[in-house]
Formats: structure tokens, C-alpha cells, sequence
């Protein structure tokens, strides 16, 4: 273990290859599982399979509000007489249908045995208790019909452990009678603000102090990223009060520190952290804001403990607490891999913004989404420490390193 940190500044996208890469290698083995009910499960992680108790639909289920009949029949006896009337939720009690004979069926009502084909009520005309499909239309066999078994076989799995729960895996799990799931324990995660200008959120700062409101944007993201956030009390600029305090930040899974990791003469953390043992895997990234970034491990009884070293300016916290920490969160918090990486998407932009070469910037941006796809325009900003403008974007514009994208050009929108 080096007594010093060493001098790591990577690409953004070299620095969050490394940031999955330490993902990968994290293991569910040992991880608490708990069980809850059903609707406290929303948002959580599944640790745990989840199967079809039966088969889905468990019958022939009309996808159509129409009348079921036979293929022959169309084909070869107009009009059909309407033999009675099947509802949702019921079973048809009546005698088998003849030759010449159609069901009036309602959509998710059971398709009697022996009739192979719904014809909707919009494709035919009624009168006088008979029903004449439209003519010149073609008809096949299985038509408005979903066979059982199709959308699952009992025994099948239909959620994996890993898998966030949302409203359609809501729906599967009551599908099969669920009432509670097992899901795997928020891993808790330390927030230790550093800075002698931080004060609490009761007190009344004076002309050169500031309220700690790091602590909870960086606790909100926590927790939308299926973490349990725990606000230590902010550290003063002193070498022994942070080590102190990283010390008593270990007992939780994973580490978030903002502030006191630039290159100022009381910048703390990076120094703090190499005595207590840390392994560095780099210490800043070319990117805008948010270039101090700091990411590593330190040394427990039980492994190790990975850490972040945020920058201590909101939007920059925020901005690399989405790119790096939330990916290593959702890989502890038990989420499938497929989910880590950070919320891109892609919109259409307004208006050109200047090149700047050597950062990949990160900028407050507005976008506004409708039918015909999103477009996006930046949010004037004062810098890293303006929480306003941060508040008043929804996303933020991805700028490549030395691009200058022009009016209608592709851009990527990170999304916090």
C-alpha cells in the first residue's frame, strides 16, 4: 500500500472502464436477502426467481371482443347463427357449437374447445340473432386467439435475481400470486462531506459558510440508485478529523466523500486515505466538471471498502456521482450488468455549442421530448457551484472531447 496517492488522470471513458471492471468482479455470494411485500419491493433488486404457477393464459384467451367460430364455417356458411354470449372471467356452459354456429366472445373471455378463430366485431354485421363476417376479408386458423401456455409455461421463470422491480414486474409477480419477494438489502452507503466553510442544515451560516447541501443530492442519488444513504456529520479541513471520520464511514458498503480532493494547500483527502492504506485505481478524469474525481479501495478486516472522492462542487458531485459511483452502487446493491452504465440517451440539438479540446464535458442542458423524438438546448450556468442552474436543467449534454456539435446534430443526454 502506497503512503501517498498517485497521479491517475484518465479519459472519462478509460476511468469508467475501470470503474465496471471493479464491478464485475463484485459477487452476490453473502449478500443479505430479505423478504417484503409485494409493493415494498417496488424499485428494489430481486434476488430470487420468480416462476409461473401455471401456465400463462391458462386457456385459449380471445384477444378481441368479436365472435368465435370455425375456419370451415366462414368459409363455407353465411351467416353464422349467434349461439350465445361468453363473457370475461366465465366458462362456456352451454352445448358444444354446431356446424354454422359463432360465439359472441369478449376479449379475455375463454375460446371454447373446437373454435379456432375470433372474428372482431368491427369485420362483421348482426342482424336477426346471425352474424355475417365482412366479405372479401381472409381468415386463419388461431386469428384473435392467444393459445394457453403462450406467454409462459408453469414453471417457467418469467423474473431473474438481478432484476429491478417496476410496475411490469409488479404485475408478473401478482400474475403468479406473489404476495411478498425476496430482494436483496440496500447496501448502505457513507456520505461524509469535508470543508471548515459547511455547516449543518439548522444552524445559521455566517457571511463565509456555506450549508452542507452535498450530503442530500448526493443521498437522493443514492437511493435512486438502490442504495441506503447514511449522512455522516460534515469533517473540518484536518488531516486526523477526516481519517477519523473515513474511519467510522468503513462500517458501511461503500464510501462517497465530496470535497477536499483538488489541489488546494487544505485539500485533505487524498492524503488522508493513503495513510489509512488505500489503494488508488486514479485520481482525476478529463472531464468538465468533475475532474478530480478519486476512486479506490481501503483495506477492512473483512476485504476491502470502496471509496469515491467527489469533487466538493454541487453539479460537479452530482455529475460524477452518475458517471462512476451509481455503476458500482447498482453492481453492490445486486443489479444485472446490463443495468450499471449511467442513463444516456440520445436527442436532437438546438443550438451549436463551442468545441473546447481536452475535456469531456458534462452541461447543464433542458430537453423536451414529443412524438417526433427529443431535442435539447444548454441551461446557462455559472460553473460547477451553480445548484440553481442544476435545478433548473433535467439532464446534461454530453460534449466529446474537442467536438463543437452544430444545430440539429446528434447528441448524448446523461440523466441523473
Amino acid at each position: 500500500m502506497s503512503s501517498s496517492s498517485p497521479n491517475v488522470v484518465l479519459s472519462y471513458a478509460d476511468a469508467a472502464a475501470v470503474v465496471l471492471e471493479h464491478a464485475r468482479g463484485l459477487s452476490s455470494t453473502g449478500r443479505e436477502v430479505e423478504a417484503v411485500p409485494l409493493l415494498d419491493s417496488l424499485s428494489r433488486v430481486l434476488a430470487e426467481s420468480v416462476l409461473a404457477d401455471r401456465d400463462q393464459p391458462p386457456f385459449d384467451r380471445s384477444s378481441r371482443d368479436g365472435f368465435a367460430c370455425r375456419i370451415a364455417d366462414l368459409e363455407a356458411s353465411w351467416p353464422l347463427r349467434i349461439a350465445g354470449l361468453l363473457r370475461s372471467g366465465q366458462d362456456w356452459s352451454g352445448s358444444p357449437l354446431k356446424r354454422g354456429e359463432a360465439l359472441e366472445i369478449m376479449t379475455g373471455a375463454p375460446v371454447p374447445e373446437g373454435l379456432d378463430c375470433v372474428v372482431m366485431v368491427e369485420h362483421v354485421t348482426v342482424e336477426d340473432g346471425h352474424v355475417r363476417p365482412a366479405q372479401g376479408r381472409r381468415w386463419t386458423s388461431g386469428e384473435n386467439i392467444v393459445p394457453r401456455g403462450a406467454e409462459a409455461r408453469a414453471g417457467s421463470s418469467l423474473l431473474l435475481p438481478g432484476t429491478r422491480i417496476q410496475p411490469p414486474q409488479l404485475a408478473i409477480a401478482a400474475a403468479c400470486g406473489r404476495e411478498t419477494l425476496r430482494v436483496f438489502a440496500r447496501p448502505r452507503v457513507a456520505i461524509l462531506a469535508t470543508g471548515d466553510e459547511l455547516v449543518s442544515l439548522g444552524e445559521t451560516p455566517l457571511p463565509f459558510q456555506i450549508r452542507n447541501s452535498n450530503s442530500y443530492s448526493l443521498a437522493g442519488q443514492v437511493v435512486g440508485a438502490g442504495g441506503e444513504a447514511v449522512i455522516l456529520a460534515a469533517a473540518p479541513d484536518r488531516i486526523a478529523a477526516v481519517e477519523e471520520s473515513i474511519g467510522e464511514a468503513l462500517a458501511c458498503d461503500l464510501i462517497l466523500l465530496s470535497g477536499g480532493v483538488s489541489m488546494g494547500k487544505y485539500d485533505f483527502v487524498e492524503q488522508a486515505l493513503a495513510n489509512l492504506g488505500a489503494e488508488f485505481f486514479f485520481t482525476g478524469a478529463r472531464i468538465q466538471p468533475g475532474k478530480p474525481i478519486v476512486f479506490g479501495r481501503l483495506p477492512v478486516q473483512d476485504g476491502y471498502r470502496y471509496f469515491f472522492g467527489l469533487p466538493g462542487n454541487p453539479v460537479s458531485t452530482m455529475v460524477t456521482f452518475a458517471l462512476f459511483a451509481a455503476p458500482l452502487l447498482r453492481a453492490l446493491a445486486g443489479h444485472s450488468p446490463d443495468s450499471w452504465a449511467p442513463d444516456f440517451r440520445e436527442a436532437r440539438l438546438e443550438t451549436g455549442v463551442e468545441a473546447k479540446p481536452g475535456l469531456t464535458r458534462f452541461l447543464p442542458a433542458r430537453a423536451t421530448s414529443g412524438f417526433d423524438g427529443t431535442t435539447a438546448r444548454l441551461q446557462g450556468w455559472q460553473g460547477s457551484g451553480d445548484i440553481a442552474a442544476a435545478a433548473e436543467a433535467n439532464c446534461f449534454m454530453v460534449i466529446p472531447d474537442g467536438l463543437g456539435p452544430a444545430a440539429g446534430d446528434r447528441v448524448s443526454l446523461l440523466y441523473l
